[in-house]
């Protein structure tokens, strides 16, 4: 093989010192005798995969450590090979490149999903501390990808969908668009072979047709920018076959339409030049209103610079041009590794400063996420390939996902902002916080001091940013909330019993959280709170000589006088069961359900008796506190008579009782009559009775009742 790093050496001395192609040969021998032995699934020495990632790197012009971690990115995992051999020998740079490539061989994992997101997760951190650890593994996937056909069907289709999935998207984030596009090719051969020749096929068949046009576009557009004066070059851009075939499926257009436009890069020497040669354009054909685009003036999140025009040309024919300078062609085809490609140009490259704040925002979602599989999640909805450019009321700039809500918006600004968000403004008109954004326009955040997340935005937030924090803030309010109903779940246990949980032995204390495998009294008050841990049989360890406990829990006499007292300002620890809906001066009864807390039933409901039966041990008295203010839900079903204005006359009484309507459904019962289901939000069983007595009296309406289970 010296033949093979002969040949790479030739070529890395175009740009590399004498001293670092020297490093890099040793990197290759110390891989060769590492690896020695070893074969690929083809026969081939294995040697000649690291040999070929590294042709892939020299390609982007990569630094000499990133070659060398090249050569060397399998050995910790392969062979008996150490990091701090490794870092000993070349150093604690390359030795850290090298790790971040390396996968987790040596824990063991309950599924291969739980291994590959562990894997992904370390890659993914390793790369925030130097971003070549992704550009290494990039390269060391995009050769896998080239040498699939060795592999079974079934692993050929896995690697693939999950270079689609995540490698591609990440080459796309970091402006890699070179490799982004043989990545999706490949895939797409691998996974849906049939198709891909297919639309092979069909590409072949329309060039020819397809010629004859595309010369007679290069050459109008090339004579009128050099008739103007502008030195620049015109290429004709071909359509992928990836790209055919995601237009088809998910703009549902045939294969004709597709390749009925016709695509041309126009590339000039600076941004000047840019715009110049875009009215140049815009004067030889006529431009589509509404189909151009600057990413120039506002970069895509990777870095992309360009501005982007579709024109009418001869006959009707769509055109869609793209307009760029040199340097923003280099980053467009290699993004982040423009950065080594020409840097000894003075090129100053955006993607890099844009793929270190989206690091910065991965090193977040990281410390939010709960797991592995949480946090590539997370990602992959963080690898979005359409965005929408919004304003702050100053005029900064945001990027977001298209889709992206106020809330995201929010978020976005600061974590701050985002958790005591309680309205938004879009373009000075209050609007909801679950509306979707477009393109232009500003947003301003209306914030309240004591505000904090909703559960129900996590319904439609789109960014894992957004995602994350309202989790992470959630996941601590609960615990908070959890210890604190468990606390009082305990005391009111203990105290059936005679017992105080202040004047527990702290010895006997300690025992039973041994017992139960945890460490410290509030673990075990949030497991409680939270329906984990019964509190009754955790009264019963602390005071084990206490029969009958049961029996005293669930006497009627100790269930109206010494039931748990419900504020309403419980938090996410305290649900309002949906088939009974109670209200404070219902006689109520709570169920312990593991993960949600108590979940508040009336105590004629069937679904508690049922409850009761079954787990009654599960099942404890409860009572509305003297002090609560809140609403609560409720419904009425009302029989009517179809007739004009009944439905506003309604509507009219709920709000004058100062009550809100949650929703309104009529089913039609024959051609005169029919049945409402009315939505309320109200203060209690007082108020309700208020508005059921208003509303039967009104004309039209037969019957009033309460929804009950």
């Amino acid at each position: 093989m010296s033949s093979g790093i002969d040949t790479l050496c030739k070529r890395l001395s175009d740009y590399l010192t004498p001293d670092q192609v020297a490093d890099i040969r040793r990197a290759y021998f110390f891989s060769e005798q590492a690896h020695l032995g070893q074969f690929r699934r083809n026969g081939d020495p294995y040697v000649t995969h690291p040999l070929a990632v590294a042709h892939i790197l020299c390609d982007m012009h990569m630094d000499h450590q990133s070659l060398m971690a090249a050569m060397l990115h399998d050995v910790i995992e392969d062979t008996g090979v150490s990091k701090e051999a490794l870092s000993t020998d070349f150093g604690p740079d390359v030795a850290m490149l090298v790790d971040g490539v390396t996968k987790l061989t040596q824990v063991h994992f309950n599924s291969k999903a739980e291994a590959q997101a562990e894997n992904f997760q370390k890659m993914i951190l390793a790369m925030t501390q130097d971003v070549r650890v992704i550009v290494v593994k990039l390269a060391d996937r995009l050769h896998n990808m080239r040498t699939l056909d060795v592999l079974t069907l079934e692993k050929r289709k896995r690697v693939a969908r999950e270079t689609l999935e995540i490698y591609a998207p990440i080459a796309m984030r970091l402006g890699m668009n070179d490799i982004r596009i043989e990545y999706e090719e490949l895939g797409f051969q691998a996974i849906w072979p049939m198709r891909a020749e297919r639309i092979r096929g069909a590409v072949l068949a329309a060039r020819g047709h397809r010629k004859e046009m595309v010369v007679t576009l290069e050459a109008a557009l090339s004579e009128r920018l050099k008739s103007e004066g502008l030195t620049a070059r015109v290429e004709g851009r071909e359509k992928h076959l990836y790209s055919i075939y995601e237009k088809m499926r998910d703009k549902r257009r045939n294969f004709a339409e597709i390749m009925d436009v016709y695509g041309f890069r126009v590339i000039v020497e600076n941004v000047d030049a840019c715009y110049r040669a875009l009215g140049i354009m815009h004067n030889l054909y006529k431009p589509i209103p509404g189909k151009f685009k600057d990413y120039i003036a506002i970069p895509k999140t990777n870095g992309y610079q360009s501005l982007h025009t579709v024109l009418k040309g001869p006959r009707g024919v769509p055109i869609e041009v793209q307009i760029r300078s040199e340097a923003m062609d280099a980053m467009a085809s290699n993004g982040i590794a423009a950065h080594w490609l020409y840097k000894s140009d003075g090129f100053t490259n955006t993607s890099q400063t844009r793929a270190r704040e989206w690091m910065k925002s991965l090193l977040e979602l990281q410390r939010n996420a709960g797991d592995s599989l949480e946090f590539i999640e997370s990602v992959k909805v963080d690898l979005f390939p359409d965005e929408v450019y919004l304003f702050t009321p100053k005029g900064r700039i945001m990027t977001l996902p298209r889709g992206a809500t106020p809330v995201d918006f929010a978020y976005a600004v600061h974590s701050d902002v985002g958790d005591t968000c309680v309205a938004a403004r879009v373009d000075n008109r209050l609007a909801p916080l679950s509306l979707p954004l477009m393109t232009g326009q500003t947003v301003e955040i209306v914030t309240a001091p004591g505000a904090r997340p909703n559960p129900g935005w996590l319904d439609f937030v789109v960014t894992s940013r957004a995602r994350a924090k309202i989790r992470h803030f959630l996941k601590d309010q609960q615990g908070s909330e959890s210890q604190d109903l468990g606390r009082r779940l305990l005391a009111k246990a203990l105290s059936n019993i005679g017992a105080s949980l202040d004047a527990l032995p702290e010895k006997t204390v300690k025992k039973v959280l041994r017992e139960l495998g945890m460490q410290e009294l509030e673990e075990l008050l949030e497991s409680v709170g939270l329906g984990n841990q019964v509190p009754q049989i955790v009264a019963r360890r602390l005071v084990p000589e206490e029969e009958g406990i049961l029996d005293k829990l669930f006497s009627k006499r100790n269930a109206a006088a010494k039931g748990i007292a419900i504020r309403g300002t419980e938090g996410l620890v305290v649900s309002y069961a949906r088939c009974c809906r109670p209200l404070p001066g219902d006689d109520i009864m709570g169920h312990l359900s593991a993960g949600r807390g108590i979940v508040v039933h009336r105590q004629k409901c069937r679904n508690i008796s049922t409850e009761l039966r079954a787990s009654p041990d599960k099942c404890l008295p409860l009572r509305w506190s003297d002090k609560i203010d809140r609403e609560f839900q409720s419904e009425l079903r009302i029989a009517l008579v179809n007739q004009r204005g009944l439905l506003a006359t309604i509507a009219s009484v709920v709000t004058d009782s100062n009550a809100n309507i949650e929703h309104i459904s009529i089913e039609e019962k024959g051609s005169h009559h029919g049945v409402m289901q009315l939505g309320l939000l109200v203060k209690d069983r007082i108020h309700l009775a208020q508005i059921i007595k208003r509303i039967r009296v009104l004309t039209g309406v037969d019957k009033v009742i309460r929804v009950k289970a």
